[in-house]
């Protein structure tokens, strides 16, 4: 069994210093309405908020409707078993909550609201959640130390009418079962007939055992253990939670019960399984080292002595990681969809089920860009979907909640499963994973990239990063002596290995030298000495070359400099590539859009046949991001109203491009809300284009900076770019005061660039 990727690594001080840029931590809370007016603050607080609060008062459940409880979890922890870190306090568990808030946002537009509660006093835990439990539509116990966590819990759930979920326990349980049914589906064995093992008896695998009974597995053919060995009837000193599980047996040791056993789940400790316990077992063995962050066997040690194993754990270095993210979100989306009054064992069950079946479905392009390239099949290394699949967020809830319904623990029904399952796809952008397939092509291709500006902080952290996380092979234009200063600072051994390049190097400027003085001398009457000097000096020149002559197959810029002035002295060394225009392309991802803009970068005020021939640059790279270009060329006018010479400017541009064979959709000239909202539609039928687009060409080059840096700054969309067009090497340049992720991105990107596009053959692709 081979390792699918790297983990990636940081320093300390990066990751302090990711929870520190911006805004301090990771969350927010935003307005979902607007106040700009004082009738819209009339309306949200005195006197308009008078409104629901009577209506609540009359209907506590009418809070569903004019409140955010019903999609609102709190996440909440005293701090007691942090991770693997251990019992920590409840101030030191807030990064961990806050974490957690941000996946529910992430995977499943869920609000999360991160409660520490600073007490170890099981009683007080209850009353305290207890009493801020209708302000919301669920709650998240996380990591609480076992046996607190079962006592909490199933109080709570006593207490309150909403979802109370335990992830440790019941997350774990669930995509753990979901593994479980397929690993018994390929190994050709039944629940209610295997032997099953379970090392460790903490709250998530008496959660996963309880799971394994619901679905058939019998109670005599289960044995666990905790840490002085197996769990059998009349041992002494164990609590109620572990004598419901134990068994009449002679066994005492896991190398005993190991011997014959069709499976074995490990929630325990590292190397705390042999080889000779995985050759003990029986034929067709499924094997869950689960103990993290190092399992109980590493899988190449079964390897070695089982071919006929099925392994998982729960690391994202081998295949079938068990990963709770697969089943939270979901589950807690579907609960809150229904209004359930609790997350009972039916609602587990059939997320299980959804979660195994979408494992056995045909992958889509989306994990298999996530996966580098490789389309998974069902199978022995793919019982478990991916984190990133983008079918769970529209079946795990479907199931979820038609098991709320049946079961009867719903307060709202749901009429149509069609919509609502549509209704969830349009919950999340789908666009948020184009960076994932970039770098998961880009670590399969393993390019080699320039960092020019080395010596910068967020540089070199890029740089760093690139390596660590396995996109490429980054080489930095730096002084040594200087780098060495610089990862002291960050966080890093001044020995960090990664490649520096400069001046220094005679035979690579004898080499660059010949090049640029071959192509310069003539058009621009440089001596060889100019030359000379120019490669000394110039970071972005010796960088260029560097790509130009064949040292490295990308590189990425800018930061330190004006944007114009990377560009000036990279056109000096690199021609566009021929029949094509160069100009830069922004990429806005935003809530449920994507929406790309150009000329961004290059063109202060470009030609009506310049705009034309942008248009269908950007079609063809549009398309190498996954999307169906709708170009729409905007004005101040939409179809001619009013006219003036800059609407004639936009109008001739699509008139040329009529004229052309082109194979994409297009129109103008349009305003950009007749462009992206479809509300215009109605008054524009005769346009595909009208509230469709998803590139916008722009009457010149400094509407198309506004635009963006306005949304970038105000609008809340993220920005990728701008994406340097139509230049003859695959090079990107970030602009001033980007942000270490804005360059690995960018970096990305032009790696990326350079596997799909045929720059040395010149091909128009």
């Amino acid at each position: 069994m081979k390792k699918k990727s790297k983990i990636d690594h940081y320093s300390d001080k990066e990751a302090l210093d990711f929870h520190n840029s911006g805004k301090s931590g990771k969350i927010e809370i935003i307005s979902s309405k607007p106040l700009t007016t004082k009738r819209d603050l009339s309306l949200a607080y005195s006197p308009g908020v008078a409104a629901p609060v009577k209506a609540i008062s009359k209907n506590p459940d009418a809070a569903y409707e004019y409140t955010s409880k019903g999609n609102l979890v709190a996440v909440i922890s005293n701090g007691s078993a942090i991770l693997g870190l251990g019992n920590l306090g409840a101030l030191a568990s807030k990064p961990v909550m806050e974490g957690k808030a941000v996946l529910f946002k992430r995977f499943a537009d869920i609000d999360a609201i991160d409660i520490e509660i600073n007490n170890k006093n099981v009683n007080e835990i209850i009353q305290c959640v207890q009493s801020i439990g209708d302000s919301f539509g669920g709650i998240n116990l996380e990591d609480i130390a076992a046996p607190d966590c079962f006592i909490i819990e199933q109080k709570l759930k006593e207490v309150l009418n909403i979802p109370i979920f335990h992830d440790d326990q019941h997350g774990t349980a669930v995509i753990t079962t979901a593994a479980l049914i397929n690993a018994l589906d390929i190994s050709k064995k039944k629940i209610n007939d295997v032997k099953i093992v379970v090392n460790g008896a903490g709250a998530s695998a008496i959660a996963c055992v309880n799971l394994f009974k619901s679905i058939g597995a019998k109670n005599n053919n289960v044995v666990m253990l905790d840490r002085k060995g197996v769990i059998y009837k009349g041992r002494d000193n164990i609590d109620q939670f572990k004598s419901a599980h134990a068994i009449e047996t002679k066994l005492r040791t896991l190398k005993e019960v190991m011997k014959g056993a069709d499976i074995f789940l490990g929630l325990s400790a590292k190397d705390t399984v042999t080889q000779d316990m995985i050759k003990s077992m029986a034929k067709n063995p499924i094997i869950f080292a689960c103990a993290n962050p190092d399992p109980e066997i590493k899988p190449e040690l079964i390897d070695e002595v089982r071919s006929d194993a099925i392994v998982a754990t729960g690391r994202s270095d081998y295949p079938n990681q068990v990963n709770n993210l697969i089943g939270f979100p979901y589950i807690f989306r579907g609960a809150l969809d229904v209004r359930a009054k609790t997350i009972n064992e039916e609602m587990k069950i059939a997320a299980s089920n959804a979660i195994a079946a979408l494992a056995r479905e045909r992958v889509p392009d989306e994990v298999v860009a996530a996966m580098g390239g490789d389309r998974p099949k069902y199978g022995k290394n793919y019982i478990i979907p991916s984190t990133f699949d983008p079918r769970l967020i529209s079946v795990i809830p479907v199931a979820v909640a038609k098991a709320a319904i049946k079961s009867g623990v719903a307060r709202k029904k749901i009429e149509n499963f069609e919509i609502y399952s549509e209704q969830l796809k349009q919950r999340l952008d789908p666009s948020v994973t184009i960076m994932q397939g970039i770098n998961s092509q880009v670590k399969k291709s393993q390019k080699k990239v320039v960092f020019v500006d080395g010596e910068d902080e967020n540089t070199l952290k890029a740089a760093i990063a690139f390596k660590n996380s396995g996109l490429g092979i980054p080489m930095i234009i730096a002084k040594e002596k200087v780098v060495k200063e610089r990862l002291k600072e960050i966080g890093y051994s001044e020995n960090f290995n990664i490649e520096i390049v400069n001046s220094t190097i005679k035979e690579k400027r004898e080499k660059y030298v010949k090049y640029i003085f071959e192509k310069l001398h003539r058009d621009q009457g440089l001596l060889e000495r100019d030359c000379d000097r120019m490669i000394r000096n110039d970071r972005v020149i010796w960088g260029a070359c560097m790509v130009s002559c064949g040292d490295a197959d990308a590189m990425v810029t800018g930061n330190t400099r004006r944007y114009s002035q990377s560009l000036q002295k990279i056109k000096r060394v690199v021609d566009p590539r021929p029949g094509e225009i160069m100009f830069g392309l922004n990429m806005l991802v935003n809530k449920g859009r994507t929406v790309f803009i150009a000329d961004t970068t290059v063109h202060e005020y470009p030609s009506s046949a310049q705009l034309a021939e942008i248009a269908i640059s950007c079609a063809r790279v549009v398309r190498l991001f996954g999307f169906d270009p709708k170009i729409a060329f905007l004005s101040h006018s939409t179809f001619g109203q009013p006219i003036t010479s800059r609407t004639k400017h936009i109008r001739d541009a699509v008139d040329i491009l009529k004229k052309k064979n082109v194979d994409f959709k297009f129109d103008g000239d349009m305003q950009p809300d007749v462009a992206l909202d479809e509300k215009y539609k109605e008054l524009y039928p005769f346009s595909e284009i009208v509230g469709n687009a998803n590139i916008l060409i722009m009457p010149g080059q400094h509407s198309a900076a506004i635009t963006y840096k306005t949304m970038k700054t105000l609008g809340g969309s993220k920005v990728i770019g701008p994406l340097l067009v139509g230049l003859g090497q695959a090079i990107e340049i970030a602009p001033l005061r980007s942000s270490t992720n804005d360059i690995i991105n960018l970096a990305s990107l032009a790696a990326y660039s350079s596997d799909v596009i045929d720059y040395k053959n010149k091909k128009n692709n």
